[in-house]
């Protein structure tokens, strides 16, 4: 189990842009990150979608980190990916049919699963750049 390469490449972004302080061009971060520019763009069009990056246009152009000392690996974690399960049963939109002999409770399993998915952005939000990237 990972996350995804895409994921994997937006925090290797967002920690250049975290350490670097400075505007960059999207060339410059893919060629300091190793993502492929054209991978890169999708990606930072996402980071500023959810206004974790600033984007700048015309010649002095760029990007760079929007203010954020809370800013952490979760944060751009659900940027990503959205909201983080450990298993596709605790979606709402998935019938995993969980219940036992007619119970409306809910099995061991998926209570067991909500537990670690919610350990799991508990851990991630603890994960700041503002302390990763120095």
């Amino acid at each position: 189990m990972h996350i995804t390469l895409e994921t994997d490449y937006a925090i290797r972004i967002v920690d250049l842009l975290a350490k670097n302080k400075n505007r960059m061009d999207a060339k410059t971060i893919s060629d300091s990150t190793g993502v492929p520019q054209t991978f890169a763009l999708k990606i930072l069009r996402k980071l500023v979608a959810d206004n974790i990056v600033i984007s700048f246009k015309g010649s002095k152009g760029g990007y760079e980190l929007a203010e954020n000392e809370d800013l952490s690996v979760y944060d751009v974690v659900h940027t990503m990916e959205g909201d983080y399960v450990f298993s596709r049963c605790l979606h709402d939109h998935y019938n995993c049919n969980c219940t036992l002999h007619n119970s409306s409770l809910p099995c061991a399993y998926r209570s067991a699963f909500a537990r670690i998915s919610q350990q799991v952005c508990e851990e991630l939000k603890k994960l700041k750049f503002s302390q990763l990237s120095k």
